[in-house]
């Protein structure tokens, strides 16, 4: 945009804009502060994210009021086990002349809730992981855009796997981050209960454009990172995988697979946004490590010894970081 000066003004302008959206988001979203950044940060670095947590936690509330904020269309398509692929991109239907036309269904929007995403058979995931991939949806031949910014989060209920269909390891890898939803805390309950009871009804401002959101967004792409950064991001997705040149024994010992080349791309693109929401104007190593949890806890998966000896995803990541 032409009204910064340079990448470091626009850089103080994203973090100054940054803080109003956390304002506005927190008139209606009580606590959850990493997970508003988590998704602000997804959000701004181009990418998708799984929101997982038990029913109840606002998550629907999260996603309408993020979009609300930011001045961008929103969409909320809840997974069934007999939704359709149509059901998402839409359908050709004959008109009164005898025309085939096409009716764009839910996913031609800026942010997408995909809800459940885990309650619909695979070929109807697939129909929404190609929009995300190729920021596209082919019908009968003839492809449609979809306009930016566009940004899917999914949710899954991790308690509640009856009837279930889990998205394999390789669409997994297409999401950016694996967001974990906690319960809020005792006093952050309070006040959730307190709002909820009553009358009380915020209206959060818009705050950004879409034009502005795609501003910042290439922005993030621009900003510089040492070599050391990109050697801490690609060592530490290497220690992840048995058996290879660079792994951790705690790898080799408790995981299968580990993180593919696309964990690294979303470390430093990450990192890239975790500095620059921090007023950095180049991250650090520091950085990486704050995104790590979020972007490498879907894409490493534990054997049956770390599953028996109660070793858990989050542990095995902390120890890597070490």
């Amino acid at each position: 945009m032409d009204k910064y000066k340079s990448d470091v003004e626009a850089i103080d302008a994203f973090v100054e804009n940054y803080h109003l959206l956390r304002k506005e988001i927190a008139k209606v979203i009580v606590g959850q502060e990493r997970v508003v950044q988590d998704v602000l940060i997804a959000i701004f670095s181009k990418g998708h994210g799984l929101l997982v947590g038990v029913p109840g936690l606002a998550k629907t509330l999260l996603v309408n009021t993020i979009s609300k904020v930011l001045g961008l269309t929103y969409s909320r398509i809840q997974f069934t086990p007999d939704l359709m692929p149509s059901d998402i991109v839409g359908t050709e239907i004959l008109d009164e002349n005898r025309h085939f036309r096409f009716i764009k269904g839910p996913v031609f929007a800026n942010i997408i809730l995909a809800d459940e995403i885990n309650r619909t058979p695979p070929k109807t995931q697939s129909a929404l992981l190609e929009a995300m991939q190729e920021k596209g949806v082919t019908v009968a031949g003839q492809r449609y855009i979809l306009e930016e910014p566009f940004f899917v989060l999914a949710t899954q209920n991790p308690i509640e796997q009856e009837g279930t269909y889990p998205l394999p390891e390789a669409q997994l890898d297409r999401f950016m981050f694996n967001i974990w939803l906690d319960y809020p805390s005792f006093e952050e309950e309070i006040n959730v209960v307190k709002t909820t009871t009553s009358g009380f009804n915020p209206t959060p401002q818009v705050i950004l454009r879409a034009d502005e959101i795609l501003f910042f967004q290439n922005l993030i792409r621009k900003i510089p990172v040492a070599d050391n950064v990109f050697n801490y991001a690609v060592q530490l997705v290497a220690k992840t995988r048995p058996n290879a040149n660079g792994s951790h024994q705690l790898a080799t010992d408790y995981l299968t697979w580990g993180a593919g080349p696309r964990a690294s791309q979303y470390l430093i693109i990450g990192a890239k946004c975790h500095g620059a929401l921090h007023g950095k104007y180049s991250p650090d190593i520091e950085d990486v490590q704050a995104v790590a949890n979020t972007v490498l806890r879907h894409r490493i998966i534990r054997n049956y010894k770390a599953e028996a000896e109660g070793i858990s995803v989050e542990h095995i990541i902390g120890q890597l970081l070490k």
